[in-house]
């Protein structure tokens, strides 16, 4: 159990170069100069920042997620850090990152203030117009990545067509994303989670690679049924007297909208390939910390 966590750990550490979102952190201006260095520091504090389950983890004034046993989650502060010190940065909606026994990914959990995200368009969304959707979508989002001179890439297609339960207004669904001219190196999976509110919505995306995601949806489904919203704020609650209505629908956080953040950890199959051959960069200031985290030695 504990080599699952630190493999999930180690992926974490080396696929944070995907990510590229709003910037809002920055490095402390006594982080070691060297970029090795500031990652195994960086790692070090992440873990002696863990939070283990079970505990409800407060989110703001919207909700709280009732962590179970057996997963970590890294507050935003110290979550924040490490992606800084991998060249990446967060926007003022992340909440941090968990990872967990079950997991050779992680999960990326935010929130969006956009408003009541209407529903409607649920009823008659054709999977098919959505996949098209979200390949232009990421298409359109390669002419920037070029400008910028990081990968660019392409949609695959659905490792689970969109679902959206009316009931608990949750939404899953998850594309596999190959980087173009990446030959025999996995695709990378994002696995997405959203719960609708009265005036946004939390998002938790399961960040790993075709191989695994079948082995680990039934993670990413337990966390998001422990995601919910207070009394006052959820989607239920909404008064169309009063609540900001979101610019878009439902269908937007599968097509457009998505489609910005699909490319930034798409390449996580390519690490899965190969962190084991930088282990010492990924389990640096891991071991001790991930021993921390369950109270016992590796057994494995």
């Amino acid at each position: 159990m504990l080599t699952r966590l630190r493999r999930s750990l180690a992926v974490l550490v080396l696929c944070l170069p995907c990510l590229s979102v709003t910037p809002s952190v920055t490095l402390a201006a006594d982080a070691p100069a060297d970029p090795r260095a500031r990652i195994e520091a960086a790692a070090q504090t992440a873990m002696a920042a863990i939070q283990k389950g079970p505990r409800d983890i407060a989110l703001g004034e919207e909700g709280s997620l009732k962590l179970p046993a057996s997963y970590g989650f890294i507050p935003r502060v110290e979550a924040a850090a490490m992606l800084a010190a991998q060249g990446s940065h967060t926007g003022k909606g992340f909440y941090g990152l968990i990872v967990g026994e079950e997991l050779d990914g992680f999960l990326v959990l935010e929130y969006e203030d956009a408003g009541y995200v209407k529903d409607e368009d649920a009823r008659d969304w054709d999977a098919a117009k959505l996949l098209d959707s979200l390949r232009e979508g990421t298409e359109a989002g390669n002419e920037e990545r070029r400008q910028m001179g990081v990968p660019e890439y392409s949609v695959v297609g659905w490792v689970e067509a969109p679902n959206y339960d009316v009931a608990t207004h949750r939404l899953v669904w998850s594309a596999s994303v190959r980087t173009k001219g990446a030959e025999n190196r996995g695709d990378g999976v994002n696995y997405n989670t959203y719960v609708l509110g009265r005036e946004g919505y939390f998002s938790m995306n399961l960040v790993t690679s075709l191989a695994s995601i079948d082995k680990e949806k039934p993670a990413a489904r337990e966390l998001l049924a422990a995601l919910d919203f207070h009394e006052g704020k959820r989607y239920a609650d909404f008064n169309s007297s009063t609540d900001k209505v979101a610019e878009y629908g439902l269908a937007a956080l599968i097509g457009g909208i998505a489609a910005k953040k699909l490319g930034l950890l798409a390449t996580l199959g390519i690490f899965l390939a190969k962190f084991w051959k930088v282990g010492a960069l990924a389990f640096v200031g891991l071991g001790a910390g991930a021993r921390k985290f369950f109270g016992k030695k590796d057994a494995s």
